[in-house]
């Protein structure tokens, strides 16, 4: 019953910690000041020089060391890129709007 007891408390307080964090993220999104973390445009330049001359995903995984969602973000990264003006895309490099 005690271990119970403490499960519950540690589990109120696991969850409490996570609901001040998400409170204090949507305030500094709201004050522009969290963004989440930056792209790294030289991996992903890297990993889609390896895709266009025809290297497979395992192979491109391999010397990037890097994981297949990694790959996955860096294909729909330079597809947002080709979509968007250029103009646009130097604002989102240079961290503007």
């Amino acid at each position: 019953m005690l271990i119970d007891m403490l499960a519950a408390i540690a589990r109120r307080d696991y969850e409490q910690r996570r609901e001040r964090q998400a409170e204090g993220i949507v305030k500094a999104r709201a004050a522009g000041k969290f963004r989440g973390r930056r792209i790294d445009t030289a991996r992903y330049d890297a990993i889609n020089r390896l895709l266009a001359s025809k290297s497979s995903w395992s192979e491109v995984e391999r010397i990037v060391c890097c994981s297949r969602s990694t790959i996955s973000a860096a294909v729909r990264h330079a597809a947002n890129q080709k979509r968007k003006p250029r103009n646009e895309a130097a604002f989102d490099r240079a961290g503007i709007g």
